[in-house]
Order: structure tokens, then sequence, then C-alpha cells
């Protein structure tokens, strides 16, 4: 496996992003969060607030239009600017990132699953303890007890809904990944040392 790929799926304070950003200084390779929302943006030409406001969020209303194509609508469609349309510009970055040929970790926007046919992809899942995510979540944001766990609620059920929209699959689903691993349990670090210590192992397998 001369490059690989590592999607970070991650519970809101959970340390997911922590974890991706140490991973890629380690390992020596870019990772990708919200930069994935600008090189959407750049390359179809829309505004990045429309990305933004579609980011890892879907409604639950039944009446939101059901996703049934990965393939992306012409500018002269009406379905252009629908989250839907939007997700699948985002997605074609996914995948042209996984073309490349560079090694890369992708963080969220449901990377697993879009490049669930890619031999060379290690699928990462990052939870922890409402406790510990809790206290992340206050030392982050600045917020008290209460807020905290309102921000943790509504972000994860925003995940899953939106990872279940477009993937028809839970998204803490420890069957969609090759790791899952507990923050509550081991730190930032072990967690990079593990992910790393896996993919030597596949790399050995695969020579």
């Amino acid at each position: 496996m001369e490059s690989f790929i590592i999607t970070i799926a991650r519970g809101y304070g959970s340390g997911g992003k922590n974890i991706a950003m140490g991973l890629a200084k380690t390992l020596g390779i870019k990772y990708y969060d919200r930069e994935l929302i600008r090189l959407a943006s750049d390359q179809h030409g829309i505004n990045e607030a429309l990305f933004n406001l579609a980011d890892e969020t879907h409604s639950a209303s039944p009446f939101a239009k059901k996703y049934t194509s990965s393939e992306i609508e012409s500018p002269d469609s009406d379905s252009f600017l629908s989250q839907n349309n939007l997700f699948n510009m985002q997605a074609d970055i996914i995948k042209r990132l996984a073309d490349s040929g560079k090694s890369c970790i992708i963080v969220g926007r449901c990377a697993h699953h879009i490049l669930r046919d890619y031999p060379n992809v290690v699928k990462v899942f990052i939870h922890a303890d409402l406790d510990h995510c809790i206290e992340n979540v206050k030392e982050y944001n600045g917020v008290d007890d209460a807020e905290a766990r309102a921000l943790i609620a509504r972000i994860d059920r925003e995940r899953a809904q939106y990872h279940r929209h477009f993937t028809k699959m839970e998204w803490n689903d420890a069957r969609n990944y090759d790791i899952c691993l507990n923050t509550s349990k081991v730190s930032v670090e072990q967690c990079i040392d593990i992910i790393v210590s896996y993919l030597d192992i596949i790399k050995k397998i695969e020579k």
C-alpha cells in the first residue's frame, strides 16, 4: 500500500480533530476537515457559505428530498444548490483526493462510506463517554455543563441524521469502521499510536 487514506468519524467532544491533526503530523501527511468545503467551493464555483449551511447537518423533515443519486447536477438544474447535490460535490472532492496517489486524512463528511470501495482506506471512529465529552466541550467553547450537554446532543444528532440520509446506515455502528477508539479510556497520543500500528500491520500484510 504505497498511499493510504485514513478517514476519521467522530463524536462531538471526543477529540477526533486533535487525533487527526496529531496523526497528520506524525505521518507527515495532510489532513482535510473544513478545507474540504473550500476545495468543493473552488471546484464548482459556489459560495463557500452555502456548503457551510449544509455541512454535516441534515433536516429530519419528512418533506426533505431523498438521496438517490451520487451524480452531480448541472448548473442549470433546479437541484444544483440542493443539499444532496452539495454533498455530491464534496464527495467528488474526497474521491479526487483518494485518486491523487497522495496519502491523507479526511475528517467526517461520510468519507468512510464514500471511499468504501477503495482498497487503501483505514476507517476510524472516535467516541467517548458523555462526561468526558462534556468536559472537553466546556474547555473548548467556554460554556457550562448544561450548554455543553446541549451542544453535544444537537451536533451528534445532526451528524447521525446526515450520515443516515446519505448512507442509509447508522453513524455510530462499529461495523462501518476498521477501528473504534474510546478517548475516555485512551489518550489522544495513544489513539495516534494505535492507528499508526494498525496501518503498519496492514502495510506488512499487503507486501
